[in-house]
């Protein structure tokens, strides 16, 4: 039987007594894009936290038919679960290089003696962090943190890469550099699950998209199909048609 790689089960999650998300379902197959849309505070962020095991949870999560959801975060990242925050969580005191070596951590306790040679695919995807591969990341540009970011989680292989909004506070034309590289991605065979608040964006790069709302998915399907959906466009993608 074929599992989607990952899965998740009425899956339920908050922060303290507040719960935040309220059985939520969803899936993924492998070398798919799954996105996530919806207003502020519908719990986007909570669901990408919570399958990378930051929060306590109930419910399922699997990965590969396995249920992951007792493992901790440093066990799903060696499994390969990896996470891009909205905040992009960069060591800014350090180069783009050490940043980058970091991100290789997975692939060296797996033992897998060629983990620095996937730094080359990191630079051939983001040719700019190559030229400032001696810069702190501080000093970086915001488009250019989100490269380092996304970077850094590849350097994990991982097989489900998650993004936090990944066009956050940044300039159009970076906007569109993202989304490429997104598609990018998916040619490669990764798994993403795209958490983001450019609707139309990220219908358009995504297989499948979902919508969520107080914690709960009020629709899901094609993201082709989404796109067209009258409610889709009335909540989600008028101000984005306004402002093209």
């Amino acid at each position: 039987m074929t599992h989607p790689l990952l899965e998740v089960r009425a899956l339920r999650a908050g922060y303290g007594k507040a719960e935040v998300l309220h059985g939520i379902d969803l899936h993924a197959d492998k070398g798919q894009v799954i996105t996530v849309i919806g207003p502020n505070g519908a719990g986007k962020s909570t669901l990408l936290n919570s399958l990378m095991g930051l929060l306590p949870t109930r419910g399922q999560v699997l990965y590969n038919g396995e249920d992951i959801s007792a493992l901790t975060l440093e066990e799903r990242v060696l499994l390969g679960l990896a996470l891009v925050p909205e905040k992009r969580e960069l060591f800014g005191s350090m180069t783009v290089l050490d940043n980058l070596e970091l991100g290789g951590f997975r692939q060296m306790r797996l033992g897998n003696r060629q983990w620095r040679e996937r730094m080359a695919d990191v630079f051939d995807l983001f040719p700019r962090l190559k030229e400032r591969s001696t810069q702190l990341a501080g000093t970086l540009s915001g488009g250019e943190r989100q490269m380092l970011a996304v970077g850094r989680s590849l350097m994990s292989r991982p097989e489900v890469l998650m993004l936090d909004e990944p066009s956050l506070g940044l300039a159009p034309l970076i906007v569109k550099e993202i989304f490429a590289i997104i598609e990018t991605l998916r040619q490669t065979g990764v798994t993403i699950v795209l958490v983001e608040q450019n609707a139309r964006a990220a219908l358009a790069v995504a297989d499948h998209g979902y919508v969520l709302e107080m914690g709960d998915v009020s629709l899901h399907g094609n993201a082709a199909d989404l796109a067209q959906d009258a409610r889709v466009i009335d909540t989600y993608l008028g101000a984005a048609r306004a402002k093209a």
